[in-house]
């Protein structure tokens, strides 16, 4: 299908029908004026993960913009498409949020309400970003330990939402929290001290690596993360499940973390038994050994920078 609205810059939006707990396919009014907005050409995303990363890999061909409407599972997968096409520099990914968690239109500074974050497909700023490569998977953000046991124990029921991530999040009170160890190379310390090479040992609970700085529904879990400043941002949740859930409203504004130990890093290697991971809010898998680098300048994306600013250095600062 095609929008009235034919602009010069070729773009394609790539919709996610289920998004927003199935709302794009139940308001059907909704639906045909925000079709009417959306620039370019409109395709419904296929079924699966692999089908829409194939359906963005394929619109890069063709695109200078390919837009996710839909939560962060059809950012992801839109993401993972455009970062695959030989296009990739050449190529903006756009952000029209449309689901139940909208985290990484947060980062870079858009709007929730869906036809106020259309007008930054056009008129917004062209924002160069990093990635993170964690095992063969691209993404935004990804955490080793309890919060990924939790996603998934998500995937193996069919609540959908925020009801769904609170009734698997029983899986946090009975984490074990093993010794794991820890290699950092070519990084800072929490006191801005350089390093090449730092290896040190932890029990925690939950250990975020961050780009962008946002985890669903809006939770500040990175704080100190930098969209553009050439490191992994690690932060260590060293504490009890219990203290962890107490706790938990000052982490979810990012208020905690600037207690706790944290690091930067261009490459994290961490090993250990069990260790749960996961990406983009997708259940990797259960590993021994997690490996992590940067990809630095590798996104381009359109943004509010304006409002994107606190979590983005100047360029002359990157090292």
């Amino acid at each position: 299908m095609e929008s009235k609205n034919r602009p010069d810059k070729k773009i394609v939006c790539i919709i996610n029908p289920a998004a927003a707990n199935r709302r794009w396919k139940r308001r059907r009014h909704l639906r045909a004026k925000l079709i009417e907005s959306l620039p370019g050409k409109c395709l419904d995303a296929p079924g699966s993960k692999e089908e829409t990363v194939a359906m963005a890999r394929a619109a890069c061909q063709e695109a200078e913009l390919v837009v996710a409407v839909g939560g962060d599972g059809t950012i992801a997968d839109v993401l993972e498409g455009i970062f695959e096409s030989p296009r990739r520099p050449e190529v903006a990914l756009g952000v029209i949020p449309f689901g139940s968690g909208n985290a990484f239109r947060k980062s870079i500074g858009l709007p929730r309400q869906p036809f106020k974050a259309i007008k930054h497909l056009l008129e917004g700023d062209v924002l160069t970003v990093d990635l993170i490569q964690i095992e063969d998977k691209v993404a935004g953000f990804a955490s080793v330990g309890s919060t990924a046991a939790v996603t998934g124990e998500k995937i193996k029921h069919s609540i959908p939402g925020l009801i769904g991530h609170l009734l698997a999040a029983r899986r946090l009170l009975f984490y074990k929290r093993e010794e794991k160890i820890i290699e950092l190379h070519d990084g800072l310390d929490q006191h801005g001290n350089k390093f090449d090479y730092l290896e040190l040992s932890s029990h925690f609970l939950d250990g975020v690596i961050g780009k962008f700085n946002y985890f669903g529904y809006s939770w500040l879990v990175a704080p100190e993360a930098r969209l553009n400043d050439g490191y992994l941002d690690l932060v260590l949740f060293e504490m009890s499940p219990l203290l962890y859930i107490l706790c938990f409203p000052l982490i979810y504004f990012g208020l905690l973390q600037k207690n706790l130990r944290h690091f930067k890093a261009k490459e994290i290697t961490i090993r250990g038994r069990n260790l749960d991971v996961q990406y983009n809010g997708e259940y990797l898998n259960s590993l021994s050994t997690v490996k992590a680098r940067v990809l630095p300048a590798s996104l381009k994306v359109m943004a509010n920078e304006k409002k994107a600013r606190r979590f983005l250095v100047e360029t002359e600062d990157i090292n």
